[in-house]
Parts: C-alpha cells; structure tokens; sequence
C-alpha cells in the first residue's frame, strides 16, 4: 500500500456521489456495522454524523473510540469488481462540543436537509470522526492510502 496525497480528488468524487456510510463500532469485542448518513468536512478531516444518545452504536463509541466507516460506489453489479471504488476511513469518533455542534450540524442538514426533524430532537447528537488514514480501493487490487494528519499545511503571512 503506498501513501498518496494524490487521491484527495477521488475522495472528493466519491463523498459527493454517495450519501451513506456502513460505520464500524466495537461492542465488547463484538463488531456492530450501523447504516449512517454522513457529511465530510471541506478539508477531509472529519467525518460528521448523528445519532441518538440511547443508541448502541453511539453507547460502542463511547466506550471505545476507534471506529472504521465503509463508503462505496458499487452499483450491484459484476462489473463493480473493476469499475467500484470504495474507502475505509478510520478515526476517532467523538461526541462534538456544544461550541461547535452548530457548525457540524450544519453541514450534515445541508448534505441531509430530510433529517432535520431527527436532528432537532433531545437525544441527536453530532458525532466527529477525526480521520487518521482512508485506505482506497480501485480498479479491484488498487490500494492507496493517505493519513490526513501527516499532511505539512505551508501558509504564506
């Protein structure tokens, strides 16, 4: 697997094609896969969910942190195994601060605008998944890999 800043555009395609993700959470040692409609930051640093506070996915979470999200292309068909892309993005997922759940929210409604009502209730709260690596998968046996947090961000003053 090599490590490639290169594939930011197809992360870009692929998270504006796709609206949903399969998140992987750890309960107890048991794996549980959840459905979940998801937002990426401009940035590629986060990924941005919502869940209820009773739920077990977001109970796993805040007992262990590390999650995996899934987000593919596959259309069901046999050409998928050479035509597909997917990406494994793996991160911390946290509970968002009240000083920046507006923003995050945000930018899930906009993505989401059908989710709103879930969104207003008591129990909705916004999750974080700061990405520490997407491993993408093309054209069958293709794998890149790129860790956000080993990027070198140069500004100009």
């Amino acid at each position: 697997m090599n490590i490639d800043q290169d594939i930011q555009p197809a992360l870009r395609d692929l998270f504006a094609s796709q609206r949903f993700a399969v998140l992987a959470t750890d309960d107890c040692g048991q794996p549980f896969a959840s459905l979940m409609a998801f937002a990426v930051t401009e940035d590629l640093r986060q990924i941005v969910v919502l869940t209820d506070r009773h739920r077990r996915k977001f109970s796993n979470l805040k007992t262990n942190c590390r999650v995996a999200l899934l987000i593919d292309d596959r259309e069901n068909k046999g050409s998928d195994t050479e035509k597909s892309v997917a990406v494994t993005a793996i991160g911390d997922a946290n509970e968002v601060s009240r000083d920046i759940d507006t923003a995050l929210r945000e930018l899930f409604l906009v993505r989401h605008p059908n989710l709103a009502g879930f969104a207003a209730t008591p129990t909705c709260t916004v999750v974080s998944v700061r990405i520490t690596s997407y491993q993408l998968v093309s054209q069958f046996e293709r794998i890149r890999e790129w860790r956000p947090e080993a990027t070198v961000t140069v500004s100009s003053q």
